[in-house]
């Protein structure tokens, strides 16, 4: 296993884990909006800086 390949699922573990205790919160509706809110952010920002 490469770097690469730990890392990514080091980010991957940390992102489910992040759901898991948003749902046990009950504040998993904050998190998708917050989630989704950060996808658009970034595709305007690539836009921006492409």
């Amino acid at each position: 296993m490469t770097i690469n390949q730990f890392r990514k699922f080091l980010y991957s573990l940390a992102k489910f884990l992040g759901d898991v205790n948003a749902i046990q919160k009950g504040t998993i509706e904050k998190r998708i909006g917050r989630r989704i809110a950060g996808k658009m952010t970034g595709k305007l920002l690539r836009k921006l800086f492409k």
